[in-house]
């Protein structure tokens, strides 16, 4: 059966309050599976990791075709298990894209390390109809799936939902890493609560539509011990993603992710089931 990692993106805990033990071993004693630091790596917090037995993930940005070769060749020397990455600004011209797409996959094949480019805001991938003409290009890609901006920056609520998801259902096929995250209709990233309070929520419901179709994808076509990796990832307010941006603690984030990641458990089980084999029980 192919296995669901729960990782934690350190902006989740960036500008907290640290407890006495400190994140990582509050992380660990959660019941995660790893991090994903920020780039630049934090060396310090790589080898603490590692000691905790978390797994270790990267990100990055590449603005320029060197940036993805040197980010994979980082990422390899200090053994990262995959990079997520933030592409270009999303005003370059075709070919300036096309470039930077195959730096990509050309760097994560001579290092052998999995680099995922990332639905995002502000990259060549904020749009749907692009990135989708991209894959008919570049069919090789491999995506982390943050749905949160394309929910809201391209209001999948506004017109026909399910119209959109089949859309980008060739998208949902190359997705390998997901950053858990949940939006509504106007604000990138909202409390929804606990797990019960959760599910009444409709954009909540959207959600668990998302990441249980994107589940089956991965299921479909991957290896019996494929490992899917979801990072939580929650940003503080000076990052103006919360509605109420004058708080400058973590407003619930730690509390936040336990349940988002709860959700994401209960969807690939969901999806496990749908595909015909028996779920493991959730251990967050």
């Amino acid at each position: 059966m192919a296995h669901f990692l729960s990782y934690i993106n350190w902006f989740t805990v960036e500008d907290a309050d640290e407890p006495a033990a400190g994140w990582l071993h509050a992380i660990s004693n959660a019941g995660y599976d790893g991090v994903q630091l920020l780039e630049p790596l934090p060396v310090d917090l790589l080898t603490k990791s590692r000691r905790l037995s978390l797994g270790v993930c990267g990100s990055g940005r590449v603005n320029r075709a060197e940036d993805a070769w040197r980010l994979a060749q980082e990422a390899r020397e200090h053994g990262l298990e995959c990079l997520t990455l933030h592409v270009g600004w999303g005003y370059e011209e075709e070919d300036a894209a096309c470039r930077l797409i195959e730096a990509i996959l050309d760097a994560s094949a001579r290092t052998s390390v999995p680099m995922y480019v990332e639905t995002h805001r502000a990259t060549i991938f904020q749009d749907i109809w692009r990135t989708v003409s991209f894959i008919r290009r570049f069919p090789e890609l491999r995506f982390n799936a943050d749905w949160s901006h394309w929910y809201t920056g391209l209001e999948f609520v506004y017109g026909d939902f399910d119209r959109k998801l089949d859309f980008v259902q060739p998208v949902i096929d190359r997705v390998d890493f997901m950053h858990g995250r949940i939006s509504d209709p106007g604000c990138i990233q909202v409390d929804i609560g606990n797990f019960a309070n959760a599910l009444k929520l409709p954009y909540v419901q959207h959600f668990r539509t998302m990441w249980t179709r994107t589940f089956k994808a991965f299921l479909a076509r991957s290896a019996h011990d494929a490992q899917f990796r979801f990072a939580t990832e929650l940003l503080p307010s000076k990052y103006y993603y919360a509605r109420d941006c004058s708080r400058h603690v973590h407003d619930s984030r730690w509390s936040q992710a336990l349940v988002l990641t709860s959700i994401a458990k209960d969807c690939f089980a969901s999806a496990i089931t749908q595909h015909g084999e028996s779920p493991a029980a959730p251990q967050l």
